[in-house]
């Protein structure tokens, strides 16, 4: 295999997976937009409505990790094609769904199926590419799940405005059906399989190599969405007119795909050591916010910097936690594929939490220093960790 140049049969490979993680993002960010449609259909609040994201975000987190462990010796061309069939399936349920507790429980469901294909996904990603291809496959990958922000997700609620928020699901499930189609065609029949019990698997969130390398990942989100998940009340602050809001955020989105490509060039040679600057340039745009905002332009500007910064960390970070257990722990390499999203999840959970505690103590713009400072102290732990591998290779080179 030519470690510099991919075929057709990795091409349509990339493209199945996109599509799947294209699907798998839609289904889960869709609900975002509707939130107020099932509230109103189904007679509750929508504080209890906002249950359904919260409960598939804390799903996610903790069971994708255990699943993974649990079920890292199946098959997993076999596996994958179940779970994109389970996933059809839980969607179709929710067209129906009559009740909070009954959508409640197909969301839960469909939490614990997204969390693990997409970790298979980087897994497939990864192991079937050449060496020298990999950063690009999975940044395409991870480009599923961002234009499901920029396109699915706006088509979901055009839909749901027009027809009801049940037929969202009708959108998903139809997409659902085009994902395993593809899959099924396209996954290789000769995937690796690894044999190891739960007790190898989990004993690699016991290295502290790797619980290092997770919070680079948790660090990094956590930054953006300090200052990112009070974007809307930032962007009024500045006086843009409300009609504009849904716009500008569609622009944001629209950015984020190009961050996504990027990123796959940052992971293509020295990737940890490029993040250590990285992250140092995504503080100072985070910081520069607080008094940018003053000016609509330079606001607007640095704005579209913030979401050009975003996402450069996704591809290095995820081929960095594979890496490493491929060092530490070769036989739970499957976990360590479900420990990027799942950092993610935790990034952006703790960075809303931080930003809603300063944006309630005080002026709403101490949220993007807030979110520099969380920035700085991502590069800092890359910085350590970049020196501990240095260490190592010199180490190796000596004996």
């Amino acid at each position: 295999m030519d470690p510099t140049t991919l075929s057709k049969r990795h091409w349509l490979l990339i493209l199945s997976l996109s599509l799947l993680t294209f699907v798998l993002g839609t289904s889960e960010f869709v609900i975002v937009g509707i939130l107020t449609d099932i509230s109103s259909s189904l007679h509750m609040t929508n504080a209890k409505a906002g249950t359904l994201v919260s409960a598939f975000a804390i799903t996610f987190a903790i069971a994708t990790p255990l699943v993974m462990s649990a079920t890292s010796h199946f098959p997993k061309r076999k596996w994958m094609l179940f779970l994109i069939g389970s996933f059809i399936v839980l969607n179709a349920l929710c067209i129906i769904s009559t009740s909070y507790i009954m959508l409640l429980s197909l969301r839960i469901l469909t939490a614990i199926v997204t969390g693990v294909l997409i970790s298979l996904a980087m897994i497939v990603a990864s192991e079937t590419m050449p060496i020298k291809k990999r950063g690009l496959a999975i940044s395409f990958v991870f480009g599923g799940f961002t234009l499901a922000n920029v396109v699915g997700v706006p088509i979901g609620i055009v839909i749901a405005d027009s027809y009801g928020w049940n037929a969202t699901f009708i959108l998903t499930t139809f997409l659902g059906g085009f994902a395993f189609l593809a899959s099924f065609f396209v996954l290789p029949n000769n995937l690796s399989q690894i044999r190891s019990s739960i007790r190898d698997q989990l004993s690699l969130m016991t290295n502290p190599r790797i619980l290092m390398a997770f919070f680079i990942p948790a660090l990094g989100f956590g930054a953006t969405y300090a200052v990112f998940t009070y974007l809307v009340p930032i962007l009024q602050g500045m006086k843009v007119p409300h009609q504009s809001i849904s716009l500008i955020i569609f622009g944001y989105g629209f950015i984020s795909i190009f961050s996504n490509i990027l990123a796959g060039k940052v992971a293509s040679h020295n990737p940890i050591g490029r993040l250590r600057f990285i992250f140092l340039v995504q503080a100072v745009v985070l910081t520069t916010l607080f008094w940018t905002t003053n000016d609509l332009i330079y606001g607007l500007a640095n704005i579209g910097l913030m979401s050009l910064m975003a996402i450069l960390l996704t591809t290095s970070t995820q081929l960095y936690l594979i890496d490493l257990a491929g060092i530490y722990q070769p036989k739970a390499v499957g976990l360590a594929a479900s420990l990027m999203p799942v950092a993610s999840n935790v990034g952006i959970a703790f960075g809303s939490a931080l930003g809603g505690i300063v944006y309630h103590e005080g002026n709403l713009m101490n949220v993007t220093w807030v979110g520099g400072i969380v920035a700085v102290c991502a590069s800092m732990l890359t910085f350590f960790s970049y020196h501990l591998d240095q260490n190592q290779k010199k180490s190796i080179k000596d004996v």
